[in-house]
């Protein structure tokens, strides 16, 4: 792969857990093979991240790895996570990433399979529960390139307090789109009336705010089939929320540089769809002050229809699971502790203590549940215990070396269509052609 930014930029800040001991201890230990050797003494291996001050899942993992593990020191490399994909790009084609790197997006993972980057863990894959989701993402012919450890979902989250004074019902699970918009309509009306700035609901300024539920509910759809009207219904329904002032519009979003987190916990709006993720974050800062204290929760993603709404019912959403993948560089020394972490990591103890934080493990059972909704700050309600165990995820990105070429595509298609410089049909159109001739599919 030809590296197209100076390595200098991709180097990161080092942040070294204290962790003291050598491979093999643990009961999760994964076959050596790649040509791996036994380590004649510590391992030390190093393992890319991101946020790291307010990301607690890499040092959680590496705490907990040592636990099983007292010869294994673990190294977090620090990255700019806006930068993520082009840093860590650049650094693989350098030699200069680190021996475990952290799959943040699905769509790279064909990419960096085909440049030879990532070694074949399919011997780790075998040992996983059959609880562990996300697993066939990283599949590429009959190998595996990745073993996640998270799997998020979107869902809606709601300010209980904002309903109960615009005088609206909470979501009960039977939501279509049409009756969210519904809802953000009338929330904005009655916090007017109340007396309140506030909002009825924010969609975030990315594609995947609408796309990905476009793409994952809508019967037949996929980004690989270069057919994309099924999205003009999604975005005729956030164009009239955006025109009626019932959500903030894009432009503004990206002038203002605004932030889902504060849009929400500053209370600035009364709903958003958002990833699993959010729990954890929110959680965290309303018991810093960085959000506000209020009531609030979480319900599956409006449906496409009827057909899949309701608790008698399995809704659809999307996600992408997030893992870890071995540089196919490592020292052949390191293999069985580098392997043997990835399998830890998708392992039910890992889960509990991930679900410990307010993250969404990739292995779900009951017990990891329990633990998820045990946690201080966390909504008890129900309804968020089902929307946090009952959903069918779709994946965002199929793995395909053409997904990071498409998703580009359409987010051109995101930006004008949302911007209102181009018309829904013109942009599809104009995005269904760039496909053609940019992709090649």
């Amino acid at each position: 792969m030809k590296r197209t930014i100076p390595a200098a930029i991709g180097m990161a800040a080092v942040a070294s857990l204290a962790l003291t001991a050598c491979s093999g201890n643990g009961d999760t230990a994964a076959g050596g093979g790649d040509g791996a050797t036994e380590a004649s003494g510590p391992v030390t291996l190093s393992v890319s991240g991101w946020s790291l001050a307010t990301t607690p899942e890499f040092q959680t993992l590496a705490d907990a790895f040592h636990a099983k593990n007292p010869d294994v020191t673990i190294e977090l490399k620090e990255y700019d996570p806006a930068q993520y994909t082009t840093l860590i790009t650049a650094d693989l084609a350098a030699g200069n990433a680190p021996d475990i790197v952290t799959q943040k997006e699905v769509k790279n993972v064909s990419v960096f399979q085909q440049g030879g980057q990532l070694m074949d863990v399919s011997d780790v894959v075998a040992g996983l529960s059959d609880d562990v989701n996300g697993v066939d993402s990283y599949k590429i012919g009959d190998k595996y390139y990745g073993v996640p450890y998270r799997g998020d979902s979107w869902m809606l989250f709601y300010n209980q307090d904002l309903f109960d004074k615009a005088g609206v019902a909470y979501p009960d699970g039977t939501w279509t789109w049409d009756d969210y918009a519904k809802a953000a309509e009338d929330l904005t009306t009655g916090l007017k009336g109340a007396g309140s700035a506030a909002l009825g609901t924010y969609e975030h300024s990315w594609q995947s705010t609408l796309q990905g539920f476009a793409t994952a509910q809508t019967p037949g759809a996929s980004i690989l089939s270069g057919d994309y009207g099924y999205l003009k219904p999604y975005y005729e329904r956030v164009l009239k929320l955006q025109d009626d002032g019932a959500q903030v519009d894009l432009g503004t979003i990206t002038t203002n540089t605004l932030t889902y987190q504060a849009q929400f916990g500053k209370q600035q709006a009364a709903m958003m769809p958002m990833g699993s993720w959010f729990v954890a974050t929110l959680i965290s800062q309303q018991k810093s002050g960085d959000a506000d204290t209020f009531k609030w929760g979480f319900a599956p993603a409006p449906q496409f229809d009827a057909s899949t709404t309701g608790l008698d019912k399995t809704p659809v959403t999307f996600g992408d699971p997030t893992a870890f993948a071995i540089n196919a560089s490592i020292d052949k020394s390191k293999v069985a502790a580098a392997k043997e972490f990835l399998a830890f990591a998708a392992s039910e103890e890992a889960g509990q203590t991930l679900a410990k934080i307010g993250i969404t493990p990739a292995v779900t059972n009951d017990a990891v549940a329990a633990t998820y909704f045990g946690v201080a700050g966390a909504p008890t309600d129900d309804l968020s215990n089902f929307a946090w165990t009952t959903h069918e995820t779709h994946p965002e990105n199929p793995t395909s070396d053409k997904a990071a070429g498409i998703q580009t595509v359409l987010n051109d298609l995101h930006t004008a269509v949302m911007t209102g410089s181009t018309p829904i049909d013109q942009a599809i159109s104009e995005a269904t052609d760039r496909v053609k001739s940019e992709v090649g599919l």
